[in-house]
């Protein structure tokens, strides 16, 4: 069975795939890098030339992929990915688990890599941020939340959150 990690940009999904797929000796698999490896463009090329319809379609196919061709990994997905197609569909028969931070931690979180994220690059003041990570949670809990397991991350580093995933695992 596959473990999936799912939450919003920032939420720490690849760093704690990583960490959780050393622990437990598993293969780790970033979607985003996945995309990017298999269409050798980075996602932020995919979506200003070939627009975001385009780019949930390829995300889609790519998780179909991971899904349909590997058994027993750990899949970090992107944030919106829970969002789009059918893809929750997709992962209804893994272990998922929902990186949850509050409004005000993921605002902080991005605020210091808003420059390597191109939506929110124009974004430079936590209020602004805020009311962005809000609106977009607001629109997206209901994905997330799907998750077989939320996990809340407040206060937790990566090792205290693949350490809960494993216990869930257990």
């Amino acid at each position: 069975m596959n473990i999936v990690l799912l939450g919003y940009m920032g939420s720490g999904k690849t760093t704690v795939g990583i960490r959780l797929s050393s622990m437990i000796n598993k293969q780790f698999f970033d979607l985003d890098d996945f995309i990017e490896e298999k269409y050798n463009q980075k996602i932020h090329n995919i979506f200003s030339t070939k627009g975001e319809i385009y780019f949930r379609k390829i995300e889609s196919e790519c998780l179909k992929i991971l899904m349909n061709n590997y058994d027993n990994v750990i899949i970090s997905l992107g944030g919106g990915t829970p969002c789009y197609s059918n893809n929750l569909e997709l992962i209804k028969n893994s272990k998922s688990f929902y990186l949850k931070y509050s409004v005000l931690n993921l605002s902080n979180r991005l605020l210091k890599i808003n420059s390597t994220r191109p939506i929110l690059s124009q974004i430079n003041d936590l209020p602004k941020m805020k009311d962005f990570v809000a609106k977009h949670l607001f629109e997206r809990n209901y994905y997330f939340n799907q998750a077989s397991k939320v996990i809340v991350c407040d206060l937790k580093n990566q090792d205290q959150i693949a350490s809960e995933i494993i216990t869930t695992l257990s």
